[in-house]
């Protein structure tokens, strides 16, 4: 992961700053030109200032004569551009109306002298040009200037070079670009990578953890203050997961534990009653009273394979319920009736209170039976003889509420988060007894499975779980 970020950043580095390389290279190379150029005009402009000044009427040869100093002058700057650019220079002059070009450096031009005419309206009308020309063998560069005489423009220089004298010593300048390119890519790659491993140092670990766990080892924790806000907050998820994982193992190993007595205790009695029974060493008149444990602890397997498979069958992704209208209190008072026996024996006194007379909910019959049957099973279970046990029905925005209350031991608060978990059980905990935890687990898958909930209230005395329906539409 680490290489592949790396790449990926690098190559955005080298992109980044190949386009930056670039944009200063034409920008330095646009600021050689120019500066070039100005210098050009600068030149140019000494030359005009010269031929301004120029007693007489014309530039021509006469004229030149009365002022050898000028001349000299002007001649000596125009051989000095002329040498350092390989430049051809001219003078207009339109004196008395009259336009004459004058070479001062260079040897004769025609084709430069023809190609003025596009450019005079601007230099005549006093704008200082400069122009790139690709005509000709190879490409150009033309400055011009005026200069004037009384106030009024009365002529111009023009000074055209090739654009490769220009251009020239561009190549050191890329060079250098590059180099320059090369060794901040190096140092910026270098910064990154460092930074980059420091940042990326809590995802390694957890890289680490998650290998440890996949290896079965639960126990592992990483760092939660290292790294980024997000990082840390990964951390801390990870650190949670971890010790549900282990809670998750924990509840596992107890649950095929528990499972493994469950199921060894009633096979171990009914091996043991069978083989006394067959081996004469129960009497024969005896032999009723323990054929009837044999079909108690053959019940007590039943159920418990029951649990498993039904668990199981609820587990499974494809697991729906098969929705129907049905009167929830009708079904209630089914399961007081049946379980009658039970209560007479413990004297336990149980009642229904009841908003409404029917309470039409929606929902799968069969299940909904089995969490009724299993928390009324439990509310006998830990009610102890002499107590009561309280059914109740209600609406609530349209949704039926189904309560069932005791009057037992209760629930001890450290049990009351896990009392829904999987396989969890505990000595003191409402599940407790000769149970695998399988119950209450399954009261809440099905629950789930409606899109409805199941809960433990808080209550001064006993237990109670309410447990919420769809009312039906009528």
């Amino acid at each position: 992961m680490f290489a592949r970020i790396m790449a990926v950043v690098m190559a955005v580095i080298l992109l980044t700053t190949v386009c930056l390389s670039a944009v200063w290279w034409m920008t330095l190379r646009n600021q050689q030109i120019d500066a070039r150029l100005d210098h050009l005009i600068s030149e140019a402009e000494k030359i005009a200032y010269l031929a301004g000044n120029l007693n007489g009427d014309s530039l021509m040869d006469t004229r030149w004569d009365r002022d050898s100093e000028t001349r000299k002058t002007l001649n000596n700057i125009a051989d000095r551009v002329g040498r350092e650019f390989g430049a051809y220079i001219t003078v207009l002059d339109r004196t008395g109306g009259v336009m004459t070009y004058t070479p001062v450096a260079g040897d004769e031009y025609p084709e430069f002298m023809n190609s003025l005419n596009e450019a005079l309206p601007r230099i005549l009308s006093g704008e200082t040009i400069r122009v790139r020309s690709e005509s000709g063998e190879a490409p150009t560069f033309t400055v011009g200037v005026p200069f004037e005489m009384g106030g009024v423009v009365t002529g111009a220089v023009f000074i055209r070079t090739q654009a490769q004298r220009i251009e020239s010593g561009l190549g050191e300048i890329l060079w250098r670009v590059v180099v320059l390119a090369a060794a901040v890519t190096a140092l910026t790659g270098v910064v990154v990578f460092l930074f980059v491993r420091r940042r990326l140092k809590p995802l390694k670990q957890l890289e680490a953890a998650a290998a440890t766990i996949a290896e079965g080892d639960f126990s592992v924790q990483v760092d939660e203050k290292k790294g980024d806000p997000e990082l840390r907050e990964l951390s801390g998820a990870f650190n949670t997961m971890t010790k549900k994982l282990q809670g998750v193992e924990t509840n596992r190993r107890e649950f095929v534990a528990n499972v493994s007595h469950e199921l060894r205790s009633p096979i171990t009695s009914i091996k043991g009653f069978a083989e006394g029974m067959a081996d004469g060493v129960i009497p024969e008149e005896e032999q009723p009273k323990y054929l009837r444990l044999v079909a108690d602890e053959s019940k007590r397997l039943s159920g418990l394979i029951d649990d498993l498979l039904a668990l199981s069958r609820l587990e499974r992704d494809d697991a729906k319920p098969e929705l129907s209208t049905f009167d929830i209190n009708e079904m209630l008072r089914r399961a007081v009736i049946c379980r009658m026996n039970d209560l007479d024996a413990k004297k336990i006194d149980i009642s229904c209170e009841f908003e409404e007379d029917q309470c039409q909910v929606q929902a799968d019959s069969d299940r909904i039976e089995q969490v009724v049957i299993n928390l009324l099973d439990n509310a006998i279970k830990f009610t102890p003889e002499g107590g009561k046990i309280t059914l109740e029905s209600g609406t609530k925005n349209g949704i039926a509420e189904i309560t069932v209350r005791d009057s037992g031991c209760g629930i001890v608060p450290e049990d009351r988060d896990r009392i829904f978990d999987r396989f969890f059980t505990a000595d003191r905990a409402h599940t407790a007894g000769k149970g695998t935890g399988l119950g209450l687990s399954i009261c809440k898958r099905i629950m789930e499975m409606h899109g409805q909930s199941i809960r433990l209230l808080d209550t001064e005395e006993g237990a109670a779980f309410r447990f919420t329906l769809q009312k039906a539409v009528h």
